[in-house]
């Protein structure tokens, strides 16, 4: 069994206008990204996606579609699409970074690899937790205005969702950003598990006085409030808020997540495979941060169908990605005016089924 061709073909989303998503890092109203379809001797084809967007990997898709044209598909093409680990490695020695590229050749093989076997991607990575049929979910509501805030969140809620992060950091002082915060907090309710992201928006200082400010609204997480990178400034957070942090910026590779263990620097880790290279170092990462006492939770980048089935796969079977505790980010596919797959994923208000098909579970035209 031999992989005979990689094809990498660039896709286009936009963002629905009334849901989209302004950040400290600016807007996301454009999904442009990358599909790969590996096709194996016997004519199965496997999917994988790459969520690329500049300000957040530094992968663009022109230069995603020449890195896994020029560089990566070498590497796959006449090889046995099961020696992923060894293809990984080699892909890693070629690409320096590029991590949202590899992980899509990754998703590929073991979307290969399940249709092969005739079994979902959870089984080949350790099988599913059975006692959870689905994954918990927040919504995510941009740094707007505070009154559309407020409409924003409580539409999500009245529709059965009981998770809310909203996006701040983007404004020179936080204040507006408690503005925000309140007038969420007043339309949703006391019981509404609330979170707030700053996407490394803040100084410690500024981190502080927001955090100092959010706790009387409940405020349950507090997500990369600093830049990534400065392990200490976050740690420096940590220490002077009563708010649990959580990285996600700060931790791309698995040495960025000891960096974050040895600093003492967050109180959770948000993962997901476009970050690390592929599922199989998220569930490395996982269980590195479960060994220093830290859970996890999976992120996004307002990812398609095929990346997002690839990431309820690997929370789906990976013990330390607790959402349920922490809810997860896998809501690109609710963001965009057009479905990418053939069929929908299937969303139940703010839970996410895993889906149960060979492979991811996804198929695209």
């Amino acid at each position: 069994m031999t992989v005979v061709a990689l094809t990498a073909e660039p896709i286009f989303g936009r963002v629905r206008p009334d849901i989209a998503i302004i950040s400290s890092l600016g807007q996301h109203i454009v999904g442009q990204y990358v599909l790969v379809r590996l096709t194996d001797d016997a004519g199965r084809i496997g999917l994988g996606e790459a969520s690329v967007t500049a300000v957040w990997s530094g992968e663009t898709q022109a230069g995603t579609l020449a890195m896994i044209r020029e560089v990566l598909a070498p590497l796959v093409l006449g090889a046995d699409p099961f020696d992923v680990e060894w293809i990984a490695r080699r892909m890693e020695r070629a690409a320096f970074g590029n991590s949202f590229a590899r992980a899509a050749v990754e998703m590929a093989l073991l979307d290969l690899q399940g249709k092969t076997l005739g079994v979902p991607v959870c089984k080949l990575l350790g099988g599913r937790n059975t006692t959870a049929e689905s994954i918990r979910l927040k919504f995510v509501v941009g740094a707007v205005e505070a009154e559309v805030a407020a409409q924003r969140a409580k539409r999500m809620v009245d529709a059965g969702w009981t998770a809310i992060k909203v996006k701040v950091g983007r404004h020179e002082h936080p204040r507006v950003d408690i503005e925000r915060l309140r007038s969420v907090r007043e339309a949703i309710g006391p019981d509404v598990f609330l979170s707030v992201d700053a996407n490394g928006g803040y100084t410690v200082e500024q981190a502080v006085w927001a955090a100092a400010h959010m706790e009387p609204l409940g405020v349950a997480l507090f997500e990369q409030p600093t830049r990534r990178g400065d392990h200490q400034a976050m740690a420096e957070v940590r220490r002077r808020s009563g708010i649990p942090i959580m990285a996600d910026e700060s931790v791309f590779t698995s040495l960025d997540a000891l960096e974050v263990i040895r600093h003492r620097a967050a109180d959770v880790l948000s993962l997901y495979p476009g970050k690390h290279g592929g599922v199989r170092e998220t569930q490395q990462i996982a269980k590195m941060a479960e060994a220093a006492g830290i859970p996890c939770t999976i992120g996004s980048n307002l990812e398609r169908e095929v990346a997002t089935a690839a990431m309820a796969h690997v929370t789906a079977c990976t013990a330390n990605i607790q959402c349920e505790r922490f809810p997860g980010d896998l809501i690109g596919p609710l963001y965009y005016d057009a479905s990418l797959s053939t069929a929908p994923l299937s969303y139940h208000a703010d839970r996410l089924c895993v889906p149960e098909a060979p492979g991811l579970g996804v198929d695209v035209p």
